[in-house]
This record gives structure tokens, C-alpha cells and sequence, in this order.
């Protein structure tokens, strides 16, 4: 892993994969299957790489530090810690980062280290109970998948019931919930994936609503 700049995020350093780190065969496994044809089940090093959601979410925090400043949050299903690495440096009050893969817990405790920041971090699935003690969550590219969303949402549910406000970025993928979403700004970033040079795509930053209030087309908030 190398220790760099993050794409449109100048401010922020990670440690990132590279050609020689041989992560990319568990994002790919069927280039490492074995013999008999079965690729290894491994869990995605998520926790490797900037994702549009997480960078532009970070953005979104460094640019409008008021957003944070003061305030404890949470950063759901943080990866890299990103989102929750700008936070910090933007003046939250204290960062909360939930994380499921233990390499990615690792990956946090480092980039927040080589950041200069201090972080807690919480190693299991909170989306299955009650919200933390937190006064914002910021959510990077938790819509990644169906059954994921399907727990993402009413949990994100409960944390506007107890009056905490949710913070979503997203490029737009399949399982993002559109009509609950409110688009507070766009920024140009490379998303995972992404082949070098490509053009870059808006990803949004979104504010999850309680209700559809909008059912059409999104547009930005005034």
C-alpha cells in the first residue's frame, strides 16, 4: 500500500493499492480461481480505494466546514475512512467511524493516523440496532447493492426519528433511493473503477428525507 494524495481531495492522504499490491485479484477473484475453476471467497478491499460516494461526500465537508464543525458523526460503512477523515479536519466535534471488514478497521486506524486525526472506531454492523449518539451521519456509497440498501434505509429511517440528519453521497448507482434524496451539490470525481483518463461523472451529495417529497427529477435544494 502507498501512502497518497486522494483524487480532488488534495487535503486527504490514504493508504491506496497500486498494480503491485495484488489487491485487485480479490476485487476481481475469477482471475485467481483455482484449479477446478472456484474463485475464493474474499470480502473486496473496499477500504483500498477512493469510491465517488466517499470523495465527494469529503469534499462536500471540506468545502462547507460548518457542516461538521462542533457536531458528532458518524461515518456509516466508512472503508477508508474518508468521509470520516474529513470530518475531523473540518472541526467535528467527534467522529464515529462503522466499519464491518476488519482489514478496513485497520485501514481506518492508519489513515486517520497518517492524517493527523482522531477517530473511534466501531467494528461491527450498528445497522441492525438503534442509532449512536451522534448529531450527523455521512453516508458514502452504502447503496453499493440491493439487499445492502434494504438494511441501509430503515436504519438511516431511525436515525431521522431520533432527529439525527443524514448526509448521503453517491454517483448515482442502481439501489440508491432517489425519492428520498434531496441533491445539495455535485462534484466531478474519478469513481473505483473508473479507466485511467476517463471522463469524469457528477456524484452527488444528498440529503435523506423522511418522506418522498420529491417525485420527480431531482434538482438541487435552494
Amino acid at each position: 500500500m502507498r501512502l497518497v494524495p486522494v483524487p480532488a481531495l488534495a487535503e486527504i492522504r490514504l493508504y491506496s493499492a497500486h498494480p503491485g499490491s495484488g489487491l485487485r485479484r480479490l476485487v476481481d477473484p475469477e482471475d485467481d480461481a483455482d484449479a477446478d475453476g472456484d474463485a475464493p471467497e474474499q470480502q473486496p478491499p473496499y477500504w483500498a480505494y477512493a469510491w465517488a460516494g466517499g470523495a465527494v461526500l469529503a469534499r462536500h465537508v471540506l468545502d462547507n466546514p460548518m457542516t461538521v464543525a462542533g457536531r458528532r458523526v458518524l461515518d456509516l460503512g466508512a472503508g477508508s475512512g474518508i468521509v470520516g477523515i474529513a470530518a475531523a479536519k473540518a472541526g467535528a466535534g467527534e467522529v464515529i467511524a462503522a466499519e464491518i471488514d476488519r482489514n478496513g478497521v485497520a485501514a481506518i486506524g492508519l489513515n486517520a493516523q497518517a492524517n493527523g486525526v482522531e477517530i473511534t472506531i466501531v467494528h461491527q454492523d450498528i445497522t441492525r440496532g438503534p442509532p449512536p449518539a451522534v448529531d450527523l451521519v455521512l453516508a458514502g456509497d452504502v447503496f453499493y447493492g440491493h439487499e445492502v440498501a434494504l438494511r441501509v434505509i430503515p436504519f438511516l429511517d431511525r436515525c431521522l426519528a431520533a432527529g439525527i440528519e443524514v448526509l448521503v453521497g453517491d454517483p448515482r448507482r442502481h439501489d440508491l433511493p432517489l425519492s428520498r434524496l434531496r441533491l445539495l451539490a455535485e462534484y466531478q470525481v474519478p469513481d473505483f473503477g473508473d479507466v485511467k483518463d476517463a471522463a469524469l461523472k457528477p456524484s452527488g451529495v444528498f440529503r435523506f428525507e423522511t418522506a418522498p417529497a420529491l417525485t420527480g427529477a431531482i434538482k438541487p435544494s435552494p
